[in-house]
């Protein structure tokens, strides 16, 4: 049998290690399902399109690794752009594939007629037709060398009359197509981090996804100059919560003894962060910025210097060059406080604070405690993020995913589903509100289809949480009616599916639902009925936000009394 474009395509991603393409087949990609048939690929069919690109977006977040997902025609493609952002955002690289009609039917207003590479370009650093069997090698390196070289999507609308069409040659230079490589910075901007370091007195150091990998570097240049180190949510699992110079994060998923540091010290360090909340960073101008991308130096805050290079590479060439400090009064402190806030998120995490309810926090704490030593947990965008992001206490080995840059709503089960499917005998823990779950929970009938044993936690408080702190942040009522809603009995829904469903309604309830959720084979859902007027803590609130809350309480309060 000869081969066609879409076995050309196939066997290409076979060759880079692809392993999935998560999609939903139509009419015009049956041509690619059937060179995926006579492949090793696995096809993972999805219920929705936006959940085969959040697949492949949690598969390539977590590795580095291309990941791949499809759309038909139309609406089969259009449904992708929405997971697709999610890559983007986090930047990841995916290859997107649309069907498309024959050739013969473009221009003529056909059924389903859409302009791919319009719609796509917002999303994609490359979206590109394959118009003939002769472009198709040449249009496939580039779509995948795109997706490697800027770390986010590329797109390929596949006619159908092409695809399956006989190729002409191989896709040339494939062992090009691979992750960027680590490059550490120059010697010249080496040696000026060492001596702004060194006339710094208080170092703290910063930590972003780009610390993935350094660890060890980090400790070391922690030690070395006595400077606590503090994390972006997307660097939080780099280290085990407990280490001494993890001091925890920033902004509303962090604490007051970071926000204290950050504030008060000579110098901060950010190593692979491009953190955007900006009234966290310090406005003086004391601050070093290392990213491998050039474009983020500088953004956030004002930066006294900025410098382009990977963080494990050049943070090796650093060592080498900074001198020792000896004085550790400041990371005292700073460790002191931290202390002081563990032992609160402590006491607000404990089952027994209510004898009726369940508060979020313990929860997270829950989750924490009985996950295992390597499981990745996967976040989901709301309320349930603050939970989540502050009192899971990771062990140094686990992960962290989440909607991080995109904070999209919905996206946790579709990547666990893509993360599971890297490994069936991995914990893949999805951490959800209800509203979020609400939207995309047909996933779930995914994940028991293909055997993929993710546990999903639901946050469930009737409510779409953080939107009532939003609205209430800027001094207005939150708006009751588009933000509550009624929830079906989880656990039920996923019997219904085919998996495993617990319930938890009391604190004595939480532990032993969570705990046989985690011992069943296949997945599973935990209904964790929480508390819904639970404040999240604010590790710096402006006097301006306070009286925006109390304005609020006040109309709240009122409206309860008079109505709208």
């Amino acid at each position: 049998m000869s081969q066609t474009v879409a076995d050309t395509l196939i066997h290409t991603l076979e060759q880079i290690g692809v392993r999935h393409i998560f999609g939903l087949i139509g009419d015009s990609l049956n041509p690619l399902a059937d060179a995926v048939r006579r492949s090793d690929l696995e096809w993972i069919g999805v219920r929705h399109e936006e959940g085969a690109a959040l697949a492949a977006a949690g598969q390539a977040k977590l590795t580095g690794q291309l990941a791949v997902c499809a759309g038909t025609t139309g609406p089969g493609s259009t449904h992708l752009v929405a997971g697709l952002y999610e890559a983007a955002g986090d930047h990841a690289p995916v290859l997107a594939l649309s069907g498309d009609m024959p050739r013969k039917m473009h221009g003529t207003d056909y059924i389903q007629t859409t302009e791919p590479d319009l719609l796509f370009r917002d999303v994609s650093l490359y979206t590109e037709t394959i118009s003939s069997p002769a472009q198709a090698p040449a249009v496939i390196h580039q779509a995948i060398a795109a997706a490697y070289a800027g770390r986010g999507v590329a797109h390929l609308t596949l006619p159908q009359d092409v695809i399956s069409a006989k190729a002409e040659g191989s896709v040339p230079s494939v062992a090009t197509l691979k992750p960027k490589p680590e490059l550490a910075a120059s010697a010249a901007d080496v040696a000026e981090i060492a001596r702004r370091l060194d006339e710094a007195g208080s170092v703290v150091i910063m930590c972003g996804a780009g610390c993935h990998g350094a660890a060890e570097e980090l400790r070391a240049l922690s030690d070395r100059l006595k400077a606590p180190l503090i994390h972006s949510i997307k660097g939080k699992d780099i280290m085990a919560y407990d280490d001494p110079r993890w001091m925890g994060g920033i902004g509303m998923i962090g604490t007051k003894a970071v926000y204290n540091a950050i504030m008060h010290c000579d110098l901060l360090l950010m190593l692979g962060t491009d953190y955007p909340y900006s009234e966290f960073l310090p406005h003086n101008g004391a601050i070093v910025q290392l990213d491998d991308r050039a474009r983020v130096l500088g953004r956030r805050a004002p930066t006294a210097l900025g410098v382009v290079g990977a963080v494990r590479p050049t943070l090796n060439l650093l060592l080498g060059k900074v001198a020792a400090k000896s004085d550790a009064k400041f990371l005292d402190r700073v460790n002191k406080e931290r202390r002081k806030w563990d032992e609160m998120l402590d006491k607000q995490a404990d089952p027994s604070r209510s004898k009726d309810r369940i508060h979020p926090q313990a929860v997270a704490r829950a989750v924490s405690d009985l996950a295992g030593r390597d499981a990745v947990f996967v976040l989901d965008t709301g309320l349930n993020t603050l939970w989540s992001g502050n009192w899971l206490r990771q062990s140094g080995s686990q992960r962290i995913i989440g909607s991080f840059n995109n904070a999209a709503v919905g996206t946790a089960l579709g990547q666990a589903n893509g993360i599971q499917a890297l490994d069936r005998s991995r914990q893949v823990i999805a951490l959800c509100g209800d509203g979020g779950f609400n939207m995309l929970m047909s996933e779930f009938l995914t994940a028991v289809q293909h055997k993929l044993a993710v546990k999903v936690i639901v946050y469930n408080n009737s409510a779409f949480g953080l939107i009532h702190f939003e609205a209430e942040s800027v001094g207005l009522p939150a708006f009751s009616e588009g933000i509550e809603f009624p929830n079906p009995d989880f656990a039920a829904f996923a019997r219904a599916c085919g998996g495993h469903g617990f319930k938890a309604a009391t604190p004595g309830e939480l532990h032993a639902a969570i705990g046989d959720s985690f011992a069943v084979e296949g997945p599973a859902i935990v209904d964790c009925v929480v508390a819904a007027n639970e404040m999240p803590n604010f590790p710096h609130l402006e006097l301006e936000k306070i009286g925006n809350y109390a304005v609020a309480k006040i109309k709240e309060a009122l409206l309860a009394v008079t109505g709208p």
